[in-house]
């Protein structure tokens, strides 16, 4: 990592609402974790004090102020999973990583963590890995788990994988739905929105298909950027009351059409989405 990287990043941040946390965000996609000494350039260039910028890296589980794996794994401990032996997958998951807890591998593949929820108690133990969720983990699998991983979890077939599937939303505030039938997407009709991040807002589009993580957008958007989202029809921001489990970025709410809610992360790069049938009769 250089100086004249980090540099580049802070001025294309600086001035804008919020600068700070995009630089730290853009730097950490970059490098994976925030280098003391990117830190301290950032102070130089933009005037925040070291403690400043401390606390904020320190406040947002996202960030971290040692070197990530290319693969990070968190387990959930919370009460739910840990009725479920969640222990005894997070005891198996050290074991075949030959880490602890907040640690990672030598070959800098796997980061783990334990954490106390990750969103989904009734399918406990839970384990995700770069954003996938693996539910009701059994420590037996957990060697085939990280294996997967390994191979890489971001390969989808979408011909024949039966875990990606489309979907027809709408917004949900005014209920106009979002599916864009002249502009396809993965071959099919696409998610149309409209976006801003810093003082660049546009279009763009999102594969309609559940699984799928291809985006259009009329900017380039840097790797962890978290974006603001909303309706091309009302105008309304897009905004969930909760935030990721994987990074803390916002969530994005789209109706299902049929019934049920599905929610994106709104940080470019984060895979963090779910469908949520709670109270639809199936």
């Amino acid at each position: 990592m250089t100086t004249a990287s980090v540099d580049k990043i802070v001025s294309q941040h600086k001035g804008e609402q919020g600068g700070l946390i995009s630089m730290l965000e853009a730097i950490q996609a970059e490098y994976s974790y925030l280098p003391e000494h990117a830190l301290r350039t950032v102070a130089d260039q933009t005037g925040f004090s070291l403690v400043d910028i401390y606390g904020v890296a320190t406040f947002y589980k996202a960030f971290s102020l040692k070197p990530r794996g290319k693969h990070l794994v968190s387990c959930c401990l919370g009460t739910a999973c840990h009725v479920r032996a969640a222990p005894t997958v997070a005891a198996e998951l050290e074991k075949q990583l030959g880490v602890k807890a907040g640690e990672t591998t030598s070959d800098k593949e796997f980061t783990l963590e334990t954490v106390n929820c990750l969103g989904a108690c009734a399918l406990g133990p839970i384990v995700v890995i770069d954003g996938h969720y693996f539910s009701n983990v059994r420590h037996s699998e957990v060697k085939e788990i990280l294996a997967k991983a390994r191979a890489g979890l971001d390969k989808v077939e979408i011909k024949t994988d039966e875990r990606v599937f489309p979907v027809s939303v709408s917004c949900p505030r005014c209920n106009r739905g979002l599916l864009d039938t002249h502009n396809l997407v993965d071959g099919h009709p696409s998610i149309r929105l409209t976006f801003s991040f810093g003082r660049k807002h546009g279009s763009m589009r999102l594969s309609s298909l559940y699984g799928s993580f291809t985006v259009q957008a009329d900017h380039d958007i840097p790797n962890g950027t978290e974006l603001n989202m909303f309706c091309p029809h009302c105008h309304a921001e897009l905004a969930s009351s909760s935030a990721c489990p994987t990074c803390d970025a916002m969530l994005v709410p789209l109706m299902v059409r049929g019934g049920g809610v599905m929610q994106i992360c709104s940080r470019r790069g984060c895979k963090e989405h779910r469908l949520d049938f709670t109270g639809v009769n199936i």
